[in-house]
Parts: structure tokens; sequence; C-alpha cells
């Protein structure tokens, strides 16, 4: 397996070690499940050490909190209240 620096992962997740085992898990998952990789040569054949070597390539990355909150096309947009930003934060802990 190829080896990977934390540090040099942490901040391509907000330096969440949460966050980026989430990334690199459900990426894994995906190039299991047959997608195409995003990086041509990789050090390794395992899903994980794949998704990883991506990350650190910036090809994946986490989506910022920002798009979620993109106007609608209608063009008008509610302000979220302090109950929607709580509902939203559970959301993404649990992903």
């Amino acid at each position: 397996m190829g080896y990977q620096p934390l540090e040099h992962l942490l901040p391509k997740a907000n330096y969440s070690v949460y966050k980026l085992i989430l990334l690199a898990a459900n990426r894994a998952t995906e190039l299991a499940e047959g997608k195409t990789r995003l990086i041509e040569k990789a050090s390794s054949e395992k899903t994980a050490t794949i998704a990883l070597e991506e990350i650190l390539a910036g090809r994946v990355v986490l989506k910022d909190v920002a798009d979620k909150f993109k106007p609608a096309a209608s063009g008008k947009q509610k302000a979220p209240s302090k109950k929607d930003e709580n509902q939203e934060e559970q959301k993404e802990v649990g992903v």
C-alpha cells in the first residue's frame, strides 16, 4: 500500500480526520462499484489507496457547505432558520 502523508491530506478535508475518512470511504466505494479512476497511474490496485491518491491530487474534493445554499431556480431563497442550520449539520455529520 502506498503511503499518503496525513499532513497533506487533512487540508483537503478542512482539517477534519472524520471528513477525510468519509470522503475516502465514499470514493473507494464508488471505485469498487466500477466508476472510472480520476488519476492515470496509481501506486496500488486497492480502492482505498486510489481514493486517497485522488484526494491528494485534488481530483476528489469535499463539497462546500455553501453549495447547499445556492439560490433556487426561481431566484427567491429564504434565509435558513436556526432550526434548518441544525438539521443541515446533522445531515453533514451523518454522511
